[in-house]
């Protein structure tokens, strides 16, 4: 029986699936090359019935939907589904996805990652290790504590929780801000205290993470006034998207020393041009959105990639559809 086909960016090239988890998708279709498509439309036009899209690597814009007249859905690694015009696809009857919940775990990882990196300046001792021109230490390697810290978390949804529960094992307090405040027991579990402020929540942390989804709302959350709230000692970290932060206004805040220091896995736009004046600052670390970036979840993420692909194509229903 002959496999159904899906689109992708050819798998291996930059910005692609990484060539290792081809045999997981082989499996089950037949693989069409972006690249292959775009020079030979006609052949492969009809055939395909879904777009494995991961991150911007292909632009599902409106030329490909009306390309695409078998289309059935966009099958996004990934939670973030930013990058796709969700009503556009609609409207040509195609359905999109992501890959919730498989993320999580070391999502929640690359944040505790970050904020221990950036409090015990372990990128600034691997530096003293390699590049040291005598054996003291310079005052300014001094970090500070993690253990015994307030951290606010800004969105408490599942990766938020997550954090909470990685950061109750360094004896942290935590507060947290949401649309939504969880349940009693859920915060118990945890040791939470809600702020229905996020003014309360940036004036009394030592830590502040973001973890929020983008939306409409929430497209620079961060800005100058949200700067001007928190503490001088205290360190920003996120770990949602680049557009939630007024990157501006964080040089700004850093540069007066409004915030002792940044931590960030997300930027825009990613990766971040070179002479950027964040990458400029020692009390910065910047990442290239790796938060995602394992193996073991890479695996995850393309395994639930082609569960949903096979639940629309076979069922007609999609697991993970997302919704404009």
């Amino acid at each position: 029986m002959e496999k159904p086909c899906i689109l992708t960016k050819t798998l291996g090239a930059p910005g692609s699936i990484y060539k290792c988890f081809e045999p997981c998708i082989d499996k089950h279709f037949t693989i069409i090359p972006y690249e292959r498509f775009v020079q030979r439309k006609e052949d492969f036009a009809a055939k395909i019935q879904a777009v494995f899209s991961w991150g911007p690597n292909i632009n599902v814009d409106r030329d490909l939907l009306q390309s695409l007249p078998n289309l059935k859905a966009v099958i996004n690694g990934g939670v973030g589904v930013d990058h796709l015009d969700i009503p556009l696809i609609n409207s040509f009857g195609v359905k999109v996805s992501n890959t919730p919940h498989v993320v999580d775990n070391a999502t929640a990882d690359i944040g505790m990652s970050l904020m221990l990196a950036s409090a015990r300046k372990i990128i600034e001792g691997q530096h003293f290790s390699k590049f040291r021109e005598s054996d003291d230490f310079p005052e300014s390697t001094m970090g500070t504590d993690v253990s015994g810290a307030t951290l606010g978390i800004i969105g408490m949804g599942r990766i938020g929780y997550k954090i909470a529960k990685r950061a109750q094992g360094f004896d942290m307090k935590i507060l947290y801000h949401n649309r939504n405040r969880r349940p009693e027991n859920e915060e118990r579990a945890v040791g939470a205290t809600y702020c229905a402020s996020m003014t309360e929540l940036l004036q009394r942390s030592d830590f502040v993470m973001v973890v929020v989804n983008l939306s409409p709302q929430t497209h620079k959350l961060i800005s100058a006034k949200e700067f001007a709230m928190m503490r001088p000692n205290s360190t920003f970290i996120n770990i949602s998207r680049g557009l939630v932060v007024d990157q501006d206004a964080l040089v700004d805040a850093l540069l007066k020393k409004m915030i002792r220091a940044a931590a960030l896995d997300v930027t825009y736009p990613e990766p971040l041009p070179r002479d950027h004046p964040l990458l400029s600052f020692p009390n910065v670390i910047v990442m290239p959105h790796i938060g995602t970036h394992t193996l073991e979840t890479s695996q995850l993420m393309v395994e639930r990639m082609v569960t949903n692909a096979l639940a629309i194509l076979n069922e007609g229903q999609l697991p993970d559809e997302v919704k404009a």
